[in-house]
């Protein structure tokens, strides 16, 4: 992969991306992302954070100059970047949300969403197969992208248990757009859907799911993926690995999007290996 040249990228001697969202200011991406530019050789390239809720982002996206060639995006700003930009890749308009904007020669923004092909990757790198059974736990931005990636990886059936019924009602049209046949389930049949699933996505704020963890009867070889990473190992992720569940945390996810954004940022192949460790000493320390 060659570097990819942005808009007025002649004239311009540092090259510069962030990652937007509110809080932002325990965001690892920052470690992430200037780890591999150290690996991989780009000097003057640099990775902030931004602190910008999702109503100041168009106005902020909107002032950057041409040295701008990236920008990560979280919550809540997901919905807004996609709004912002000129195209958006076919997998970021049938989500609905974009945590990925890159800077395009024109200096128009390309949307996309890495998180589903991270998905795709730590899903798949773990065993995930072709047919499996999924349960989604929430109904919110993240939960978008793992209908997307369910779809991806040909599962068998996607069922989604949230709180409220009609956060389901809002994934339909993500679910319509992406082909998967979406399956409604009550909090109160949470620990039945958990426990028969091939494939748990949890997907909702920290602390929301501790109290299924001991209510579970998890099946040893099932994989659990839970989309937190602070604090970890969640209970939840605890109780599935002590029942020999083969577990996926939100680091992992957070390396897999992160090296997505970084390739279409540079246009360099990531290191992926020194971004991995520069993650884990930052979580170490």
């Amino acid at each position: 992969m060659s570097t990819v040249t942005g808009p007025s990228a002649a004239t311009v001697s540092t090259r510069r991306a962030a990652v937007l969202g509110k809080p932002i200011a325990h965001s690892l991406s920052p470690v992430i992302h200037t780890a591999g530019y150290v690996a991989a050789g780009l000097t003057g390239w640099s990775y902030t954070r931004i602190e910008c809720a999702a109503a100041e982002l168009p106005d902020l996206v909107a002032g950057l100059g041409p040295e701008w060639a990236g920008l990560s995006v979280t919550m809540p700003g997901k919905e807004a970047a996609l709004a912002v930009a000129a195209a958006a890749s076919p997998v970021a308009a049938a989500v609905g949300a974009a945590n990925t904007l890159v800077r395009r020669p024109d200096g128009s923004w390309y949307a996309d969403n890495t998180d589903v092909a991270g998905m795709v990757r730590v899903l798949t790198e773990t065993g995930v197969t072709a047919g499996a059974a999924v349960t989604v736990l929430g109904a919110g931005g993240t939960a978008r992208a793992a209908l997307a990636a369910a779809a991806q990886l040909a599962c068998s059936s996607v069922t989604v248990v949230a709180r409220r019924p009609e956060a389901v009602d809002e994934l339909r049209p993500v679910a319509d757009a992406v082909a998967v046949a979406l399956t409604p389930a009550s909090w109160a049949d949470a620990p039945r859907r958990l426990g028969s699933a091939d494939v748990v996505v949890s997907t909702v704020p920290k602390g929301v799911a501790d109290p299924l963890a001991a209510a579970v009867a998890w099946r040893s070889g099932a994989v659990v993926f839970d989309a937190l990473y602070d604090p970890w190992p969640t209970p939840l992720a605890t109780a599935a690995d002590a029942a020999g569940c083969r577990i996926v945390s939100g680091l992992d996810l957070l390396l897999a999007q992160a090296v997505g954004q970084f390739e279409q940022f540079t246009g360099v192949t990531a290191p992926t290996a020194a971004m991995a460790a520069a993650l884990t000493a930052a979580r170490a320390g």
